[in-house]
């Protein structure tokens, strides 16, 4: 008998998780319910621009490294990472604006522009990161938590580097300006935190960030996406595109074959979910028996924020702008409350704005700049009709970009659409909009998120933003490595011979 795998979604974790059971000795088929792979990682093309659709920040390199690597082939290959400096500039409502570099002595230097008696807090800031980082990166984002104990082992230290506190609450004790309490605190955004809510655990964002770098994909994040396709055809995996799963059968408690729209019935003995775990237990499991995730556990868990993300192509260029800005708006902690805590569509924003063609010009036409503009909102429990609002609400951020950034903005326009919290769950299928799976509070962290082995069902396994350690893509790539500790390694006449691998192509 051959040992066959199932992955449910061609996202980052998707095809990550692809490629690791392949190594494995699975034969391997994804069923990707979009047209195209990538997930919240595919690619929009209009009117001679190509739009990333989700995730524009590279951090920790090597995880994509190892997944070619592990198959015998060299990354560089498949795809090109160039970083980016500065990692971000970040605009202050009054017009002040602060550069987050690679090196220290930059970086003290804009800490001291704005109050130099917190370059001391800083430092120990940065040391208090780095504690976070070893135990809750290098030692926890690949371990499964799969029992109680598991968590409770770990409590202790996480008390003792005060992952109690908040996000913004641990960087106040070190730093006195408001303005850099922000700076450094906003990064929780990033994977669907509130900074006054989620675990300062977080902060070892800062410190992946500073080891590893930021960095950009030439031909954006979809390069990447195109790179493990490739990677995955050559390997022999099978890739199934307009293949939304319906239902997951299982027998006997374990999972026996996916169902697709279109009537296929694929069996395996091992599947895979790069979907959300709310939908996938509640949906595609619905009719099967859940002791663990019930339909009432699912309904307590607390989804993250949502997103709108606008896209628009400019004639001419704005060579002045960096590749990724942050525009704060009037409120922090106001604004926070407003999306998360009170779930209202507030009147002010604040904005990521991401302009790849900073960094490679070939993503819009000739003379031409690319941008796409990220703001968080409330997800859809906030009863948001974004029909009736969604258009309205890009003209007023696109106001905001032309009056404090881009001078000129509305006249200069060639091509614009957007996306809404409805596209997270309507294509992409997560509970209530949510852009990142749970919301990555203490309460859903680590033993407490979704599984990365399923409790209820057999055979069954999840990766993705939805599981630990959580979203952004380390966390998802994480997610993948998590499986080698959880999946069973096919023996005997199941192991499926790769194809001759060497060292490249």
């Amino acid at each position: 008998m051959t040992a066959r795998a199932v992955v449910i979604g061609a996202g980052l974790g998707g095809l990550a998780a692809a490629v690791r059971l392949r190594v494995m000795g699975y034969a391997v088929t994804v069923l990707e319910a979009l047209p195209d792979p990538g997930g919240r990682a595919r690619v929009f093309e209009k009117d001679g621009f190509t739009f990333d659709a989700g995730p524009t920040v590279i951090t920790a390199p090597y995880l994509l490294d190892e997944l070619f690597r592990i198959a015998g082939r060299e990354p560089g290959d498949y795809f090109s990472l160039v970083p980016v400096d500065p990692y971000y500039r970040i605009l202050f409502p009054h017009g002040e604006h602060f550069d987050v570099f690679a090196d220290d002595e930059r970086l003290l230097d804009e800490i001291r522009r704005f109050r130099p008696g917190d370059v001391p807090g800083y430092r120990r800031l940065a040391r208090h990161a780095e504690r976070i980082f070893d135990v809750g990166y290098l030692q926890l984002a690949d371990r499964p938590f799969l029992r109680p104990w598991d968590m409770i082992r770990v409590i202790p230290t996480m008390l003792r580097l005060g992952n109690h506190r908040s996000v913004y609450g641990l960087v106040s004790r070190y730093l006195r300006d408001e303005r850099l309490r922000q700076a450094f605190s906003f990064e929780p955004l990033l994977v669907g935190g509130d900074p006054f809510r989620t675990t300062s655990i977080y902060l070892l964002i800062h410190t992946l960030q500073r080891r590893w770098g930021v960095h950009f994909a030439l031909g954006g994040t979809g390069s990447i996406v195109n790179g493990l396709v490739r990677l995955l055809l050559e390997l022999g995996v099978e890739l199934r595109f307009d293949s939304p799963v319906e239902r997951i059968e299982v027998a006997d408690g374990r999972v026996r074959a996916a169902h697709t729209a279109d009537g296929l019935r694929i069996p395996c003995t091992t599947m895979v979910a790069n979907a959300d775990p709310a939908h996938v237990y509640t949906e595609l499991l619905k009719d099967a028996p859940r002791a663990r995730n019930t339909d009432a556990a699912v309904a307590r868990r607390r989804s993250s924020m949502g997103l709108f993300v606008g896209y628009f192509g400019t004639r001419g260029t704005f060579p002045d702008v960096e590749h990724h800005t942050i525009l704060l708006g009037p409120r922090y902690r106001g604004l926070l409350q407003d999306i998360f805590q009170k779930r209202i569509l507030p009147d002010d924003f604040s904005l990521y704005l991401h302009r790849p063609t900073a960094t490679d010009p070939s993503l819009a036409p000739p003379g031409h700049d690319a941008f796409y503009v990220l703001s968080p909102v409330a997800n859809n429990r906030s009863g948001i009709d974004w029909n009736q609002e969604g258009h309205a609400y890009f003209e007023r951020i696109l106001d905001a970009l032309e009056d404090r950034l881009l001078p000129g903005l509305t006249d200069r326009i060639v091509t614009q659409f957007h996306i809404t919290p409805d596209y997270f769950q309507q294509e992409l299928r997560s509970r209530d909009g949510s852009a990142f799976g749970p919301e990555p509070l203490l309460r859903q962290s680590a033993y407490l998120r979704y599984h990365n082995r399923s409790p209820d069902v057999e055979g069954l396994y999840f990766v993705g933003a939805g599981t630990h350690p959580g979203a952004g893509v380390p966390g998802v790539l994480s997610s993948a490595r998590v499986l080698e500790k959880v999946v069973p390694v096919p023996t005997g006449s199941s192991a499926v011979p790769l194809p001759s691998l060497g060292t490249g192509r």
